[in-house]
C-alpha cells in the first residue's frame, strides 16, 4: 500500500484530483531546504476543505500527501514546459512562486535525486489516477476527471495584474467534449468572474488523461484565492468559503451530471 497519497472512491464516474494540496515535506528533503521551502507558501490551500462536498455525491478524490516542493505532480517527468516561452516552475521546483530560492544554495536536487522522488511520489500517484480512471470506464462508460486547484490572485511571475476567479482549463479543447465546456461557460458564477482556456489551460493531469474520444473528460480549475481566503496569508476565511463553494458546488454538480447523460 502506498502512502503518498489519499484516495477515497466513489460511486459514480467522477474522480477530483488535487496534485497541490499536500504539505508534508520528508526530513530527508527538508533538511536542504531554506525557510521558504519549509512554510510551503504555493500550496493549493484547503482543496480538500474547500470540496468536502463532493463525497457526498459519489465522487472519487484523490490527494497526495506531499508538497509541490517535493515534486510537482502536474508536471511531465521528462521537464516539457506546459507554456512554452511562459515562466515556469520545475518538476522539482528550487524557487518559490516568488522566486525566492527552495534550498540552501548547493544543495538543490541533483538528476539521481530528482529520479527517486519521481519513483517514491510521482509514479505512484500517477499509476492511481491511471487505475482509477480506467475502473470507472470499464464500470460507468463515460468519465469526468477535474483536477482542482488555487492560486494567489497575483503572481507578477506568471501573469500580469489580477487572476479572474474561476479559471477554467480544456487544453484549449482537447481535454473533454465541447459540449461539456459549453455547459461549464453557461454556468451562473455570479458575482464571479471567469474565464475558459485562458492564462491557465490545464497542466499535465488535464492533457495526460483528457481523452473525449474514449469518453474520459478532463477539465481544470483553477480558483483565484481570493474567493475563500484572507489574502496574502494562508488564512482561510470562512464567510468568503461558504459564498463561493455554492457556485462550486453548482459546477461540480454540472460535471457530475454530465457523468449521467448518455
Amino acid at each position: 500500500m502506498n502512502t503518498s497519497y489519499d484516495l477515497v472512491t466513489g460511486n459514480i464516474g467522477m474522480l477530483i484530483s488535487m496534485p497541490h494540496n499536500g504539505q508534508l515535506i520528508p526530513d530527508s528533503i527538508a533538511s536542504n531546504m531554506t525557510a521558504t521551502g519549509h512554510q510551503v507558501p504555493d500550496t493549493d490551500w484547503y482543496m480538500d476543505k474547500l470540496y468536502d462536498f463532493a463525497q457526498d455525491l459519489g465522487i472519487s478524490i484523490i490527494k497526495p500527501k506531499y508538497s509541490r516542493y517535493v515534486i510537482d505532480l502536474n508536471r511531465n517527468i521528462d521537464g516539457v514546459n506546459l507554456y512554452p516561452g511562459a515562466n515556469s516552475t520545475e518538476l522539482c521546483p528550487t524557487t518559490a512562486f516568488d522566486l525566492s530560492p527552495l534550498y540552501i544554495t548547493g544543495q538543490e536536487p541533483d538528476e539521481a535525486e530528482v529520479q527517486r522522488r519521481i519513483d517514491g511520489y510521482w509514479q505512484p500517484y500517477h499509476q492511481a489516477l491511471k487505475n482509477t480512471l480506467a475502473e470507472m470506464k470499464v464500470k460507468y462508460g463515460k468519465v469526468v476527471l477535474l483536477d482542482a486547484h488555487s492560486i494567489l490572485s497575483q503572481v507578477p511571475r506568471f501573469f500580469e495584474g489580477q487572476l479572474p476567479d474561476f479559471n477554467f482549463g480544456s487544453a484549449n479543447g482537447e481535454s473533454c467534449s465541447a459540449e461539456l465546456i459549453n455547459k461549464i461557460a453557461q454556468l451562473d458564477l455570479s458575482p464571479y468572474s471567469s474565464v475558459v482556456n485562458g492564462r491557465f489551460k490545464g497542466g499535465y493531469i488535464t492533457r495526460g488523461y483528457g481523452n473525449p474520444t474514449e469518453n474520459i473528460h478532463a477539465v481544470q480549475l483553477e480558483l483565484s484565492q481570493h474567493t475563500y481566503m484572507d489574502e496574502p496569508s494562508d488564512q482561510y476565511n470562512e464567510e468568503k468559503a461558504a459564498k463561493v463553494k455554492e457556485k462550486l458546488q453548482t459546477f461540480v454538480q454540472c460535471l457530475a451530471d454530465f457523468t449521467q447523460d448518455k
